[in-house]
Order: structure tokens, then sequence, then C-alpha cells
């Protein structure tokens, strides 16, 4: 690449013009600071607006959870308290506050709004001093008149330089954009973090309490089944009962037994999971027991498939990301022109302290002009490149968007067909006990084998066990259904374009942390609030 360079230089002997560049570089600098576009440019980005889907009028599926008539309500924030489990409501409170993904997630926040004043510094003229004390036997004063003999003795020199690119062409403001976007899909990606942490806790919640709900049949059958087994053994002591219908009341109560140990392994390995999510050790957290699986009962505000994109923020954080890439565009572009860098440089020099020898000034400026002329299809590439990479962005995007259609219609039909299986499972649960009932008293008059009798109770603990595993599937539907929908999150929980800025231009005072921005704060003067891992700081009961 050939570069046309245009310099101008002048020195002085006094501080005169030192003071006139000093000014003129203030000025710049408060112009730019104030982030006010004051001098004539061009944005060679090309015109950017999200694309706009054709998408269904209504939803496929059906749940019992969602209301028939489309309704203007929005889905709850906090909607895991529709489940009305006051543990759940503890467990999720805890986790969004100490959660260690989570505060890392607020954290890539924090440093993309960094990132991006860094970029956008380029756009403020860059000032910068430095100084030099020397001795020397033989140096030449910059003002010394010719045949002046040459100076002895100490120097001491400071100078000053600064550095300044008009930005003719967009490149500094579309990258500092780019920056602002994408600070902002980080701030999509924290709440698409918190939306799955939460969803995650409910879910692993409602997987524990499905394992309470097994654990407490398998106790139940077993002591069942130890009954039965000492009734056949009085029988076999009688004579009445044979050494075979024994063995077969000893199999079925110790296969019991071996299903309800690996149902509690299960859920030891459920309650771990919940603990790390809760930032504590395992070996420190234990939640309490239920018998019981209640599916709650509730309505879900229907919202159209239109305002889907609104209320996701994976949806909302690819758009960003698209955005980003069109402003790439035209930083590629602005390579193709010319490049302008304005600069200033001064300095005083002093040869020692002899008045005879007046301190000597010097400043200089000018303007350099590069200009790319033939680079082998370098820009072009990188121009084509960035092109393709935007559309790739949109394929993403439409690819995130019919992801999000798939999750919500999975989970409404998911919902709808779990609770008809529920409901029905519930009725052939009372079916099989009332046949177990029957068969015990057959058995006990005679009238029944022993083979009968342990027909009945087997397929009486699988229905029991088979309706318990429904209810939980359908409960995680639900809650997945809930994260499918946004969780209560919507695209005006994103920061603007004007709340990105962390901190002012000529702030030099509290800068340990930026400002929270619509909730996403970072715990920067105790950040070891959460160390301790063995703490419990929420009561965790079983609901009454």
């Amino acid at each position: 690449m050939k570069e046309m360079r245009l310099h101008t230089r002048h020195e002085a002997a006094g501080g005169a013009g030192i003071l006139r560049a000093l000014g003129l570089g203030l000025a710049l600098l408060h112009l730019t600071a104030c982030g006010t576009d004051w001098l004539p440019h061009v944005d060679l980005a090309p015109p950017y607006q999200a694309p706009q889907y054709v998408v269904p009028a209504s939803w496929h599926g059906e749940s019992p959870f969602v209301e028939a008539a489309p309704s203007d309500a929005e889905l709850r924030p906090d909607w895991w308290t529709l489940y009305n489990d006051p543990v759940l409501n503890g467990l999720i409170e805890q986790t969004m506050a100490a959660n260690p993904d989570l505060q890392a997630a607020a954290e890539r926040f924090v440093q993309a709004r960094d990132v991006m004043m860094q970029v956008r510094s380029r756009r403020i003229p860059q000032i910068g001093i430095g100084g030099k004390v020397a001795d020397s036997q033989h140096h030449v004063d910059p003002l010394r008149v010719p045949g002046d003999p040459p100076i002895a003795g100490s120097v001491e020199a400071g100078a000053g330089l600064a550095s300044w690119e008009p930005d003719f062409w967009s490149a500094i403001r579309n990258a500092t954009r780019i920056e602002i976007y994408r600070a902002e899909e980080r701030a999509a990606d924290w709440g698409l973090a918190r939306l799955s942490l939460q969803a995650e806790m409910a879910s692993n919640y409602f997987t524990l309490r499905g394992f309470d709900a097994q654990s407490a049949i398998y106790k139940q059958s077993i002591d069942l089944y130890r009954s039965s087994l000492k009734l056949v053994n009085a029988q076999f002591a009688g004579a009445i009962a044979s050494a075979l219908d024994v063995a077969r009341v000893e199999s079925l109560l110790f296969s019991t037994e071996t299903k309800y140990a690996q149902i509690q392994g299960q859920r030891q390995v459920t309650e771990q999971a919940i603990a790390i999510l809760l930032n504590a050790a395992p070996a420190s957290f234990q939640l309490d027991p239920i018998d019981d699986l209640r599916v709650a009962s509730f309505t879900i505000p229907r919202s159209l498939p239109s305002t889907l994109l609104e209320r996701r923020p994976d949806i909302a954080g690819m758009e960003r990301r698209m955005a980003e890439a069109n402003r790439a565009i035209g930083i590629a572009r602005a390579a193709f022109f010319p490049d302008v860098r304005l600069s200033a440089d001064g300095g005083i020099l002093n040869a020692g302290f002899d008045i005879a020898k007046l301190t000597a000034a010097m400043w200089s400026y000018g303007a350099s002009v590069a200009l790319p002329v033939f680079q082998g299809g370098y820009r072009r590439a990188q121009l084509q490149r960035t092109w393709s990479a935007y559309r790739e962005t949109e394929d993403r995007y439409r690819s995130t968007v019919l992801n999000a259609f798939r999750e919500v219609e999975n989970n409404l039909s998911l919902s709808n067909q779990l609770t008809i299986a529920a409901n029905r499972q519930d009725a052939a649960v009372g079916a099989n006990l009332k046949a177990q009932n029957l068969t015990m008293e057959l058995y006990q008059g005679g009238l029944a084998s022993s083979l009968e009798l342990i027909y009945a109770q087997v397929q009486t603990l699988t229905a029991r066990i088979d309706s318990v595993q429904i209810k939980a599937d359908l409960l995680r539907s639900t809650v997945g259904l809930l994260r499918a929908l946004g969780g209560g999150w919507n695209r005006q929980q994103l920061p603007g374009d004007d709340e990105i800025q962390p901190f002012g231009t000529f702030q030099y005072v509290n800068l340990n942390k930026p400002p929270s921005v619509r909730g996403i704060d970072v715990t920067a003067d105790n950040n070891w609030l959460h160390n301790d891992l063995t703490k419990r700081p929420i009561p965790l009961r079983p609901r009454p």
C-alpha cells in the first residue's frame, strides 16, 4: 500500500504557540468527550432493521394452564410463585442472590461496558506528557545562534504529545456502536442465564419432590409386603401356604426394597444439584422430604406468537448480534477511504541554570493522510466477509426464533396431554387399589392364590409410581412452558444505548464498579460475601 502524507511543522522560542495548541486540544477534547458529532462525517454502515417474520396467528398446541381467550396481561416476572410453594420460592430467591454463574454473567456485562469505553476513547484526542533529565558534556541549544560554543552541563526536558483521528468515515463510531450492542447482548445473556437458573431450580425441585413421593409409596408398599410375608409365613407354619408362596412374597419385598434404594440414590443426586445452584457445598445442604406431590392449578396469560420475539432474552441477544454485524460492514467500507490523523507535540528544553542560556521551547503540529492504493484484494475480501457474517447472523436469528416456537409448542402439547394422562392414571390407581384390597380378602379366605395377590400388589405399586412420574413430568413441562414464554421477561428490560456508558469521560473517582443498569449489578465491594459454602441464609422448611 502506498501512503500519501501531509505534515506541517513550526517552532517558536516562546510558549504562545504551545498555549494555542493546548487550547485547541482542550476544545477538541471537550467537544468529542461530550459525544457531539460536530464534525462532518459519513456513516457507511447499511440501514439496519430487524427481520420481520410472518408467524401463525395462534399456537397449535393447547394447555390447561393457559387461558382460552387471548389476554393482554403479561406473565409475572416471579412466575415460580404460581406454584404456591414457599420452599421453592426461597430456593429460587437464594439462587438469584448467590449463584456464581449468574454473577459471572453480570461481570461479563460490566466488562462489555468497559470495552465500549476503550473503543469510544479513540474518538477523543489522546494527550500525553513526558520528561527527561540528563548530564551532557556536549549538546546543542535549539535556539543557539550559529557560531556560539556548544553548551555543556545538565539538561532537563519536558514534552507533550496530542493526537486525534477525526473519524470522517465513522469507523470508530461504528466500532463504538458494535460494543454498545455487544454490551446489550451481554445484558440479554444475563437475562437468559437468570431465566435458565430459575427454570433449572424449579425443574430440579419438582424432580426431587417426585422422588420423595415415590419413596413414600415404596415405603408404604414395603410395609405392606412385610405384613404379607408375616401372614404367608404363618400360613406356611400351619401348612396352609407352600414354600412357593413364601418365595414369591419375599421376591416382591426384596425387589421393592431395591427400587427404593435406587430412588433414594437419585434423590440424593438431585439434592446435590440443587445445592450447587444455591452456591452451597452438597455436604452442607439438605432438603427435608415430603410424602405427596401436588400439581398446582393456575392459568398462564396466553401470549400471541407475534409477541414471543419481544419476550425471549435469547432472541433479543441474537438480534443485537445481528446489529453488531451490520455495523461491521460500515467499518470494512471505511477502509477504502483515506485515513486522516492530526497530531501536535511540543516541549521545553532547559540547558542548565545559566541565565544567559534561555530555556528553549518548541512545538509542532501536523496531519497525516494514508490512502490505500493496492493491497491485492485484502480490503475487498474483508468487506465481502462482513456481508457474509451479517447474513449468517440473519440465519442464526431465524433459527433461534424457530427454536423458540418449537419449545413453546412442545411444552403446550406436553402439559395438555400429561394433564389428561395424570387424571386417567389417578383413576387407574383407584381401580388397582380396589382390586388389591379385594384380592387380599379373597386370599385370606382361601379363595385366591398368592400369585393373584402378588399380581394385584405389583399392579397397584406400578400404577401409583406411574402416577407420580406423570405428575412430575407435568410439573416440569409447565416449568418448560413458562421458560419458553420468556418467564415474564420483555425487551424493555434491555438497557438502552445511552445506559451502557459505565462512567463519565472526566470521572476519576468511584470507579470500583459501574452503577447497576436494569437490575444487573455486581458485588465489587464484597465479592467474598458468598465464599462460605456451608451457609444457609434462608430457612428451608417443608410446605404445610
